[in-house]
């Protein structure tokens, strides 16, 4: 059986740690298929949500994630609700908006302090590393996120083949870290600091098409930190950033992730973490 993806088989750390990947086809018939290649980036991502909910079971309690991913696993459970093939589900959302799809789609709902345990969590991520560390919250939604997502029995991330890399930060884009507005420039400067020898530059989120600083569901402020090199020892990164006074939370979700679903050119595939 081919392997998809072998950069993931890349380091002794990574062979040690996470099971080689089942790979399963996304073509449903052997008739009139169509090429995987020829999928829209949002048909993968909906490959990927929908393989993660066949794990959810009736009774069980859910957090729901945030994104353009977890939006379809959000949408399918509440369709097999309705079907009757899913009874008993409680979610705990992760963002103002993910609660807002929910109650539009008739999802119960409750919250951390009712349910200090959940069952599983689906979300997305925004990089996924050979280790399935992740970075999360370029959505905005980090603290929350990972606030639903420690407190999950099983965490189970879903991506497109795109959101793989080598290392975190290796995408290029935005590891983003959520702040008090108070002094928001001393925090950001602080930040840069931290991360100077992998050429840090760091960026106040603004809403898209105005002047005005993004605001999370919690009132703070995200930097969005850009790094030319890899950062290194990513809990050590974890440790210092967290250290500094106005820091609410970063986007780096290390070692959390429980099963890994990517959907690509060579179908699904399906990792789980080694305990």
């Amino acid at each position: 059986m081919a392997i998809a993806y072998p950069h993931y088989l890349s380091s002794k750390s990574a062979r040690k740690s996470v099971e080689p990947p089942l790979v399963v086809s996304t073509q449903s018939s052997s008739s009139a298929r169509s090429p995987v290649n020829n999928l829209t980036q949002d048909e993968l991502k909906k490959i990927a949500a929908y393989k993660a909910v066949e794990f959810v079971q009736s009774g069980m309690v859910l957090g729901l994630g945030t994104g353009s991913t977890a939006k379809h696993a959000v949408d399918r459970i509440a369709e097999l609700m309705k079907l009757g093939k899913l009874k008993n589900i409680v979610g705990i959302p992760t963002s103002n908006m993910t609660r807002d799809q929910a109650v539009s789609l008739g999802i119960p709902l409750s919250d951390l302090d009712t349910h200090p345990i959940i069952d599983m969590a689906i979300d997305g991520a925004d990089e996924v590393d050979p280790d399935m560390n992740l970075v999360k919250g370029r959505g905005g939604s980090l603290l929350r996120e990972k606030m639903v997502e420690t407190a999950s029995k099983k965490f189970i991330v879903i991506v497109d083949e795109s959101k793989l890399v080598n290392h975190i930060g290796g995408s290029g884009l935005a590891m983003p870290v959520e702040i008090v507005p108070f002094c928001w420039k001393f925090t950001l400067k602080r930040l840069e600091m931290l991360f100077m020898e992998a050429g840090c530059i760091g960026k106040l989120r603004m809403f898209p098409g105005t002047e005005n600083p993004f605001v999370t569901d919690n009132g703070n402020y995200i930097i969005d930190l850009y790094f030319k090199k890899d950062i290194g020892d990513l809990k050590a990164a974890s440790d210092a950033i967290l250290r500094l006074a106005g820091v609410v939370e970063h986007g780096m979700f290390l070692d959390m992730a429980t099963t890994l679903i990517v959907a690509g050119e060579l179908g699904v595939t399906v990792r789980n973490k080694l305990t």
